[in-house]
């Protein structure tokens, strides 16, 4: 379906019925909408740790929703920032927030960054805050088959590399977050990177995560339009056309993987747009997906119905 938004041209389809700012430090959260707890992924140091400075400890900053979480969701948001620096704000709390209001409860993820650190830890901080939020999901009032995963630009591709690349856990483990299982129920992104290959990459996400000359194996590991399955977890995906930052291709590329693997998926294309809008708030055409995405989750049973 192709159709017109305020002047914005906006190509959504779906499949399958219902369904960069400065690196900072997770911050302590404060607000009525919000916990305010951080913790650590790993309390007694994270494996292939190189320091013990912020940027060296992966953490969750909590913000639960402060009335009733009707579907028990909850979302693990990894913020963009070319896997050199987090956009903790406008890729992280605005949005733990913007869920909250709607009575879903945010993890925002702090994982490690080049140029320390390179693939494969930022995966397993991912997946690591995946079974985190899975082990104390009935201490959130989350259900453990109701996390899902959001993430923008390299946070998008952080949360693409997540949902195909994951296991079940280690049953018998000492560490009961280790016993769970670090796939996402659900996928959110937003202008995520996706590929790793010509003409299609952001060569600054591929060097930061990768390093300056990865094995070509390494490559199409990491280009997630190829390691799309039948189980990977519904998704929904919002890029513009013109984004001058990531090729739109790469949304299209991942959709259509999908698709041919018969996932549900739902992507919104917008014609114009800058990389980086966030909420876009200030922008009345591009405003709107936010909506679209809640519609999305309405419709699969992870946000409760609007209030009237």
């Amino acid at each position: 379906m192709v159709k017109g938004f305020l002047g914005c041209f906006v190509f959504a389809v779906m499949l399958g019925g219902v369904g960069f700012g400065q690196r900072v430090a997770a911050p302590a959260v404060t607000g009525a909408a919000a916990s305010g707890k951080t913790v650590l992924l790993w309390p007694d140091g994270a494996p292939g740790a190189q320091g013990s400075e912020d940027i060296d400890r992966p953490a969750l900053t909590i913000f639960v929703a402060p009335g009733e979480n009707a579907t028990k969701t909850a979302v693990v948001i990894a913020p963009g920032g070319g896997y050199e620096h987090l956009s903790w704000t406008k890729e992280g709390t605005d949005f733990a927030q913007w869920m909250n209001a709607r009575g879903v409860t945010a993890f925002v993820l702090q994982y490690r960054l080049g140029q320390k650190y390179h693939y494969p830890v930022e995966l397993e901080d991912a997946q690591r805050a995946i079974r985190w939020v899975r082990a104390h999901a009935a201490e959130y009032g989350v259900a453990a088959d109701h996390i899902g995963m959001m993430g923008f630009s390299a946070g998008g591709h952080l949360t693409a590399t997540a949902g195909t690349h994951f296991d079940d856990g280690r049953a018998g483990d000492a560490d009961v977050v280790e016993r769970q299982g670090s796939k996402p129920d659900f996928l959110l992104l937003a202008y995520p990177v996706i590929t790793f290959e010509e003409p299609a990459v952001h060569s600054g996400s591929k060097k930061y995560l990768l390093g300056a000359d990865p094995d070509p194996k390494l490559v199409e590991l990491l280009s997630d339009e190829t390691q799309v399955t039948k189980d990977t977890p519904p998704t929904f995906l919002f890029a513009t056309t013109d984004d001058k930052t990531v090729p739109v291709m790469n949304s299209v590329m991942f959709y259509s993987a999908l698709v041919k693997a018969g996932v549900p998926a739902e992507m919104h294309l917008f014609q114009h747009g800058s990389h980086g809008v966030g909420l876009a708030a200030t922008n009345p055409e591009l405003s709107v997906w936010p909506d679209l995405m809640a519609k999305w989750m309405r419709e699969r049973g992870y946000m409760a119905a609007a209030s009237q």
